[in-house]
C-alpha cells in the first residue's frame, strides 16, 4: 500500500539461535545490506560469522555514563568488521549492543565503507539524539568516490535510516519539526497543529504537540519540582538530565510550589513520560493532557481520530 511517495517495506528479522536476546540478523527485502545485532553475551557469535568478516561499518551503543537516560554510540569501519569491532569493543565499557553492517554479496569497498562511516557520524551528530563517542568526525568531502558510487551509498544510508529504528536504534532519526525549530505555542511552524495542555491547580501550565509518534513539550512550558510525590526512576533521571543540560531552568519569581521552565522544546516517548516530568509524579498522560482550550483528554482525542480514519476508509 502506498500514499504519494510513501510505500511499504518488508524487513526480515531472523533470530539466529531462536532467542530474542541472542544474535539477530536483519535485512530489507531486495537490498544487499546485511545487519547483525548482538548483546555482550552473543558478541562472540557475531564476530564468528563469515558475513561479518567483510568490509563494512559497525556501531557500538549503550547507556551514556555521563548523561542519565541518554545513549552513547561509537561508529567505525574496517576491511574486516569482525576484527575492528572486537578491537573497539575492548576499548569501551559503555556498550551493550553491537551492530555490524556489511553486504550479502561482499561488494562494499574500503572507500564505500569510509564514506558510509563519515556520513553516519555526520547524520548522527546532526540528529542530536545520542552522544557520539567518536573523537574525530571524518570529512565526507575527502572520501572521494565516483558520482554513481556516492548515489549508491546515499541509498544505502537511506535504508539504514529505515532499519536501524526497527532494531532499537534511532540515532539517524531527524528531530521533530517542533524541536528543530525551537517552537513555542505560538510559533508559525506548529500553530496549525493540535496542541495539548496541562493546567494544574498549582498554576503550572504546559503545552505540547504530537509529531511523528513523539510527544513534544514546547518552550516556555512550566514544571513542578520538589513536590515529594512518588516518581519513577526514569522520570527522575530525565528531569535531572534536562536540568544539567539547561533545558529546564528555575522559573524566575515563582512562588511555592517551586517551578521550572523549558528553555526549548523537548521530545518524550509518550504523553505519560511528559506528564510525569511536568507534574513531578507518576502520571497517566493520556488523561492529564487535554486538547488546548477544551475538556477533551488526549485519550478521547486519539480515539476520535482513529474513528475518523476508520470511517474514511
Amino acid at each position: 500500500m502506498s500514499t504519494g511517495e510513501t510505500f511499504g517495506r518488508t524487513i526480515q528479522l531472523f533470530l539466529v539461535d531462536g532467542k530474542p536476546t541472542g544474535l539477530r540478523k536483519a535485512s530489507i527485502h531486495g537490498w544487499t545490506g546485511l545487519l547483525f545485532v548482538s548483546g555482550a553475551s552473543a558478541f562472540g557469535d557475531l564476530t564468528a560469522r563469515d558475513e561479518v568478516d567483510r568490509t563494512g561499518v559497525y556501531i557500538l551503543s549503550g547507556p551514556d555514563p555521563d548523561k542519565a537516560g541518554s545513549t552513547r554510540v561509537y561508529i567505525g569501519s574496517g576491511n574486516s568488521v569482525a576484527e575492528r569491532i572486537r578491537q573497539s569493543a575492548l576499548k569501551r565499557d559503555f556498550w551493550e549492543t553491537a551492530i555490524t553492517v556489511t553486504t550479502s554479496d561482499d561488494d562494499m569497498s574500503k572507500g564505500h565503507a569510509e564514506y558510509l562511516e563519515a556520513r553516519l557520524i555526520e547524520q548522527t551528530a546532526k540528529a542530536g539524539r545520542v552522544t557520539l563517542d567518536n573523537g574525530t568526525h571524518p570529512d565526507t568531502s575527502r572520501r572521494r568516490l565516483p558520482e554513481a558510487d556516492i548515489a549508491n551509498m546515499e541509498q544505502f544510508l537511506a535504508n539504514l535510516r529505515i532499519i536501524l529504528p526497527v532494531i532499537g536504534l534511532d540515532m539517524l532519526k531527524p528531530q521533530p519539526k517542533a524541536v528543530s525549530t525551537a517552537a513555542g505555542p505560538t510559533s508559525p511552524s506548529i500553530s496549525n497543529e493540535v496542541q495539548f495542555e496541562i493546567r494544574h491547580k498549582s498554576g503550572v501550565q504546559a503545552t505540547a504537540v504530537e509529531e511523528e509518534g513523539e510527544f513534544i513539550v514546547l518552550e516556555g512550558s512550566e514544571v513542578l519540582t520538589g513536590t515529594g510525590y512518588v516518581q519513577h526512576d526514569t522520570a527522575k533521571a530525565t528531569k535531572d538530565r534536562l536540568l544539567a543540560d539547561g533545558i529546564l531552568v528555575p522559573q524566575e519569581g515563582a512562588q511555592e510550589p517551586a517551578k521550572l521552565r523549558f528553555t526549548r522544546p523537548w521530545s518524550f516517548t509518550s504523553p505519560s513520560a511528559a506528564a510525569a516530568v511536568v507534574l513531578d509524579r507518576h502520571s497517566n498522560g493520556r488523561l492529564e493532557w487535554k486538547v488546548k482550550g477544551a475538556s477533551q483528554t488526549y485519550h478521547d482525542w486519539q480515539q476520535a481520530q482513529a474513528a475518523k480514519q476508520e470511517a474514511a476508509e
